[in-house]
């Protein structure tokens, strides 16, 4: 790679989920996908799972986590790499056509703690029984690019209430939740024999989904979303207990360009829809239903955050010229969007280092001292610190741009 310019062109990486859809993100790269494969992640970071690829003007790669250890300092900046050590973020498209599982994301103190001590006790990375991947915590913005749903935190005390005397079959846990709040009655479901999981969930799972598979329900129902996971997670006799959390969890319907954040220990599922997502640069995922794979409850019970959740939905926040801010707490990571209309241009100036990619229309990518370059829909690039360069929209544009916050450097 030619140091003396810090503008590439980047390649992200797929990953194929079995959630995942089949044709959203193969139309976003202009891929063919004769045989239905999932599409469901595509991955623009650093992480060594799955590290994106600089190409460079001869076409030559390199992969971008490569890049970053042998130049750290010309690539994150003096900040970055005292606070980091690392690209602090991953940035992502998804695509969710089936749910996903609950999770929780450990702190980063909790995170840097339980990968060690795996680590001592010899438990192999690729193991499926493995909690954590990396010593990072996963603090989590998604910005929807379509109709998205998903579960977020804990309802309210009196919804909770509301929905558990409204739910004849989930009635036995209102008690529960009056005398001893969210922490009992998630550990009561949590911690409860299978068989006893089945006997309760049962007539819920007889009455809802003849209902869903008849097309009575909506997706603004916790049925519908039950139902759909009783359909989705049946595995012949065994009903997955993260049914419950569906009915304990805030039910969102977020429209296209509105943003959520999800901190450490807020329990969260993704249910439908497309995404931009970026977070901070980790893998660390505890499970609590909706899936085949591995749920440590102890473990997961350890992280979540028994608390009342008030949902609050990040508008962009426009700023100076053509650019729109989603702002979070999280010190790792800043998404904002571009949006240019044709002819329009901007010049930026990257702090740290910063990953772009055109969601509509079609952008130049002009860095002096280099032949500059087109940048169409579902391609990326990425600028380096001090990268100084300019965007110039050959057609009406809207471009992603994942950042280390400004305010942090």
């Amino acid at each position: 790679m030619k140091k003396q310019h810090k503008v590439f062109k980047l390649q992200g990486k797929v990953q194929h989920y079995a959630w995942g859809g089949a044709s959203y993100i193969p139309q976003l790269l202009h891929l063919d996908n004769p045989d239905n494969k999932p599409f469901a992640e595509y991955w623009m970071g650093a992480h060594d799972n799955a590290p994106a690829q600089l190409v460079d003007e001869d076409g030559s790669v390199l992969s971008l986590n490569e890049y970053i250890r042998e130049h750290p300092q010309e690539s994150l900046g003096t900040y970055t790499t005292g606070r980091f050590g690392r690209l602090p973020y991953l940035l992502k498209i998804l695509d969710v056509k089936d749910m996903l599982s609950i999770q929780v994301h450990p702190t980063k103190r909790n995170a840097e703690l339980e990968f060690a001590a795996e680590n001592k006790k010899g438990v192999a990375l690729n193991a499926s029984n493995r909690n954590y991947k990396d010593d990072n915590h996963k603090p989590e913005l998604m910005l929807a690019l379509s109709e998205f749903y998903l579960l977020h935190g804990f309802k309210p005390e009196e919804e909770l209430l509301e929905v558990l005397r409204s739910v004849p079959e989930l009635a036995f846990l209102s008690p529960v939740f009056e005398r001893k709040g969210y922490q009992e009655i998630y550990r009561t479901v949590m911690e409860m024999p299978q068989a006893e999981v089945n006997r309760l969930l049962q007539p819920l799972v007889d009455r809802i989904v003849p209902a869903y598979q008849a097309g009575q329900l909506n997706k603004e129902e916790e049925d519908f979303w039950a139902a759909r996971a009783a359909v989705t997670y049946d595995d012949g006799g065994k009903i997955d207990r993260g049914i419950f959390s569906i009915y304990f969890f805030n039910l969102l319907n977020l429209h296209p360009g509105e943003a959520i954040f999800q901190d450490a220990g807020l329990p969260h599922a993704y249910l439908e829809g497309q995404n931009v997502e970026i977070m901070a640069n980790s893998d660390n995922v505890l499970r609590g239903g909706l899936t085949p794979k591995h749920v440590d409850v102890p473990e997961l019970l350890k992280h979540v955050r028994f608390e009342a959740t008030h949902p609050r939905i990040i508008m962009e926040d426009s700023g100076p010229g053509r650019i729109a801010v989603y702002h979070t707490p999280a010190p790792d990571f800043e998404l904002s969007k571009l949006s240019l209309l044709q002819g329009e241009s901007l010049t930026i100036r990257a702090h740290s280092v910063e990953i772009f990619i055109v969601l509509e229309g079609k952008i130049g990518v002009i860095e002096p001292g280099v032949a500059p370059y087109g940048r169409k829909r579902g391609e990326a690039f990425v600028a380096f610190h001090q990268a100084k360069f300019e965007v110039k929209a050959q057609e009406d544009a809207v471009v992603y741009r994942a950042a280390v916050p400004a305010g942090a450097l």
